[in-house]
């Protein structure tokens, strides 16, 4: 999996000179966003860690999600993904974190569809949420790359816009 070594870069940078962190709660990603930040420079000075969760079990025990809503949705949804977001940075004490969720094949559950959603996090609160949609005939690999690298361009651009405060 290669990821976009400037993308990779910038968000290194943003997040040491605000000496920020981040941590990360992935399903649909698989591990490809922690697999991203610990590509990038000095990554132990900003990247806590993450979770891999795929079962509704551990998206409730790690990370508190509400059974029943998962259990409706499958756990794929934007409040789910939300939920994740904001818990995981809870569950690591960071200021910013990513949080995926979706399908990276076509399944029954999906409508037959690959898509997923993502959000990310900023001091407490879900500052973007979305969903990317991918043609059918996608490969599961490339799906969960493109996922991977969607999260990361959004972040660096929300990295941008949210300037610390001075104090």
């Amino acid at each position: 999996m290669k990821f976009s070594e400037i993308l990779l870069q910038k968000i290194s940078y943003y997040l040491r000179d605000r000496n920020e962190k981040i941590s990360i709660a992935e399903s649909v990603t698989s591990g490809c966003l922690q697999l991203a930040f610990s590509e990038m420079p000095s990554a132990e000075q900003f990247f806590e860690g993450g979770l891999t969760v795929y079962t509704i079990d551990q998206k409730v025990k790690q990370l508190n999600i509400d059974y029943d809503e998962a259990k409706t949705v499958n756990c794929v949804s934007k409040n789910v993904t939300e939920v994740m977001a904001l818990n995981v940075a809870k569950l690591y004490g960071t200021e910013w974190s990513i949080a995926t969720t979706g399908y990276s094949t076509p399944t029954p559950e999906s409508g037959n569809e690959i898509f997923a959603f993502y959000a990310v996090s900023y001091k407490g609160e879900v500052i973007v949420s979305d969903r990317i949609d991918l043609q059918p005939l996608t490969k599961p690999m490339d799906a969960q790359n493109f996922f991977a690298e969607c999260a990361l361009s959004c972040l660096t651009s929300e990295i941008k816009r949210h300037v610390p405060k001075a104090h």
